[in-house]
């Protein structure tokens, strides 16, 4: 049997004394010897639950799944994985399972083993979170965001002192602890504000944007108190010396961060090569780093050293060791707690709470003094009051550390949970960037004159897509008569860090960073420009944000620039052979949510098939056996072909350049559903075309989907490039039995159809769809 030992100790707090005896057992069974030799055993003396390492395990999956059938219930009311963590350790808590014989029953001994778990990912939690901050943009705040960011934590404050100080008079021990707890209560969490706003997807909204730059400062100020109270507190209880010692400390810390640690860093990211992996060896020397001080986390935020740390640890961090953490937050809380609680502790929540309600009227009154609309005002006020993950470890270190008793910490947990709870819920009603999107004003091609400037909006994700972009618009030959103002979005998935950036590459100055974004996009379209003199304008945009978020960089833009038309590269790529060269998924959701959201009309380019693997694509011009460069546009009719065809009219006005208009006519009427107004526009833009001598017009009767494919087959090789209507979820006689075989339904069925292994093709495909109506 293993030898018990005990230890009892008295703790000392204002108005209470606690008494605690622990018995554990020494040295501890870790591993077991198997379920079949405890169950051979005769005396039955020792159980599975004894051994801490299958206690673990199980109690890991217990808490796997009550926190995920409690989230199946909660998330459709908007409530965060976080609550439904917390509540599933208040489920397993004494309070709830009390029976020492229980299989959940977690005792002080697993609780030492599942907590110091649980620390381990708070810890790495706080160190990714600073990974991803960069807090050189706090220098490039705007005025409104370091006002909210700063006035946010020091006015709650002072008024959090001043009612404690006005309920509760003590001495000089008393204020420099109540100064610590005030400081908890009013500062500022950047990782919990930045979770609230990737969970409700407006990180990189207007708002979002506001709501991280003003958290960034007020948790740089909250650090900043935190430590200073330390000190002071230092000061009185252990004499000015030792606060020196600290204080010197610090600054030692500081000089060494700075002037040793820093250099060996950019020393590591130059010897790595650009878009390059970084070395395994530098990957664990900064881990060894962080567990030598998690304070050492502002020297890896970026790429590629802090894009190697977040994509190697945040997985595993944020999907198995902190949910445990915030399971083992809720294990503490019990609500035998209340009847315990003493006028110390009624006063440091009453504090608390003046504390949150004077910051939420900061929040909101700063806004609005800055002329923000009242309901971003209000969101803003509920995103600087939130709280998380990092307030509730910060009450339960706390806690276990004696600084507050248990009843603070169970007055504390329930104001965590309300807060935690309501504010998804008020923001997401509040909030909803996508309603600037309505736009009542036409931005269209067909509501563009013909010398009037078009503004165009491309999107680069890869290099590949600047040359099959600059060559399509070679092709459509602009002139200054019909001028193109092009605004070209570099997309770069957001990664080592936690703030997306939005940057304007400004001719006239030097905007390139040392992280080099962008630079290869910006000096060929740059070139592009002056090839094109006069007739093309080009202003270059890069956009650092998660994938699933780019949608509102290209949708602002959009709005900001007043475009009428976005063009998007396709998700996928082949070769000659019909092999594919490269896909990206997180592209095609992008494309999806564009047609979806955008507030102009939107145009997917779907390339040729290379000639040579890793060759560029060849110029549209270069043609073996035309001078001539062949457009045709295939018309079936509907809103997103007659925008189809104006675009083509649009990029065919060149001497060079020969529009053929392919129209594809039911043989029989009968299942035609487009509406009266929509014929009588096709007939309209139809015969424009048939009496213009500058364009071809065919006339092809089809009776299905068959008969479409085999004559598109038939003609497709004698152009270069094809346009066509997306006509999402339309389907026609002249379509008949082709939709059940459609894969991308983001080009339609023609785009499907032509972009498909069974068409041999060197041309590349333009589908085009015109601006959605969308009501409010």
């Amino acid at each position: 049997m293993a030898n018990g030992n005990s230890s009892s100790y008295t703790t000392g707090m204002e108005g209470t004394k606690r008494s605690e005896e622990i018995c554990l057992k020494f040295p501890p069974n870790v591993i077991s010897p198997g379920l079949a030799a405890l169950l051979a055993q005769k005396d039955k003396h020792e159980k599975l639950m004894d051994y801490s390492g299958p206690r673990l395990h199980f109690q890991m999956v217990v808490i796997f799944v009550l926190t995920q059938i409690i989230h199946s219930l909660l998330k459709k009311l908007g409530l965060p994985l976080f609550i439904s963590q917390l509540l599933a350790g208040i489920l397993l808590s004494p309070m709830v399972f009390s029976d020492e014989h229980s299989l959940v029953n977690i005792s002080e001994e697993s609780v030492a083993v599942l907590g110091t778990v649980g620390a381990f990912g708070f810890v790495f939690f706080l160190f990714l979170s600073g990974v991803k901050m960069d807090l050189s943009l706090t220098l490039k705040s705007g005025k409104k965001a370091i006002c909210i960011g700063l006035l946010t934590v020091v006015v709650p404050l002072v008024s959090c002192m001043t009612t404690i100080k006005l309920l509760h008079e003590e001495g000089n021990e008393f204020s420099n602890k109540s100064f610590f707890l005030a400081v908890t209560y009013s500062g500022t969490s950047f990782p919990v504000i930045h979770c609230l706003l990737s969970d409700l997807k407006i990180l990189n909204s207007e708002l979002g944007r506001l709501g991280l730059s003003a958290a960034l400062i007020g948790d740089m100020l909250t650090l900043f108190l935190t430590v200073f109270s330390l000190w002071v507190k230092t000061g009185f209880e252990k004499g000015r010396k030792e606060a020196l010692i600290d204080f010197g400390l610090a600054l030692l810390f500081i000089v060494i961060v700075v002037f040793v640690l820093r250099p060996a860093m950019k020393w590591m990211v130059k010897r790595t090569p650009e878009a390059g992996q970084i070395k395994d060896i530098c990957f664990y020397l900064v881990i060894l780093a962080f567990m030598m001080s998690p304070r050492f986390t502002d020297l890896f935020h970026g790429p590629p050293l802090g894009s190697a740390l977040v994509e190697k640890l945040d997985p595993v961090i944020s999907g198995l060791f902190l949910p445990i953490f915030a399971t083992t937050c809720g294990l503490r809380f019990d609500l035998s707690y209340f009847k315990n609680s003493n006028l110390f502790a009624y006063h440091q929540v009453l504090g608390a709470m003046v504390a949150l309600i004077i910051k939420f009227g900061v929040s909101l009154l700063v806004p609005l003094l800055c002329k923000m609309p009242t309901r971003d005002s209000l969101a803003l006020a509920f995103i600087m009051i939130s709280k998380g993950i990092v307030e509730m470890g910060s009450y339960s270190i706390m806690n276990d550390n004696r600084v507050i008793s248990e009843d603070i910490f169970a007055h504390m947990t329930i104001v965590i949970i309300l807060v935690a709870s309501i504010v998804p819920i008020l923001v997401k009603r509040l909030y909803d960037p996508s309603r600037k999107y309505l736009c009542f004003q036409k931005r269209t091609i067909m509501n563009s004159r013909l010398n009037q400037e078009l503004r165009l909006i491309v999107c680069v994700h890869v290099p590949g897509n600047v040359n099959s972009i600059i060559n399509q618009l070679n092709a459509s030959c602009p002139t200054r008569e019909s001028s193109i103002a092009l605004d070209v979005l570099h997309l770069i998935k957001l990664s080592g860090q936690a703030t997306p950036l939005f940057i304007t590459h400004d001719k006239q100055k030097k905007t390139l960073s040392s992280k080099s974004y962008s630079e290869n996009v910006v000096v060929s379209f740059e070139q592009f420009e002056r090839d094109n003199w006069g007739a093309v304008s080009v202003t270059v945009f890069t956009a650092v944000s998660p994938p699933n978020l780019m949608y509102e960089d290209i949708c602002n833009l959009a709005m900001d620039r007043l475009t009428s038309f976005i063009l998007l590269p396709f998700h996928r790529r082949w070769y000659i052979d019909g092999s594919i060269e490269s896909e990206d998924q997180t592209v095609r959701t992008l494309n999806f949510d564009i047609l979806e959201k955008a507030p102009c009309s939107v145009g997917i380019l779907v390339e040729g098939r290379r000639n040579l693997k890793g060759s560029g694509i060849r110029d549209p011009l270069s043609s073996d056996n035309s001078s001539f460069y062949n457009i045709a546009v295939i018309f079936l009719g509907g809103q997103d072909d007659r925008e189809a065809l104006a675009l083509a009219k649009r990029i065919s006005q060149d001497k060079s350049v020969r529009l053929t208009v392919i129209h594809l006519k039911a043989a029989n009427s009968l299942g035609v559903i487009l509406t009266e107004n929509d014929r009588m526009l096709d007939s309209a833009v139809l015969n424009d075309v048939k009496q213009s001598v500058c364009f071809t017009y065919i006339e092809e009767h089809v009776n299905d989907g068959p008969e479409t494919s085999n004559f598109l087959q038939s003609i497709v090789e004698d152009y270069q490039l094809i346009i066509v209507g997306r006509r999402y979820k339309t389907e026609d006689p002249q379509t008949l039995g082709l939709q059940e075989w459609c894969e991308f339904q983001e080009i339609g069925i023609i785009g499907d159809l032509l972009s498909s292994a069974d068409f041999i093709r060197s041309y590349s495909l333009l589908i085009v769809q015109q601006q959605q109506q969308r009501t409010v």
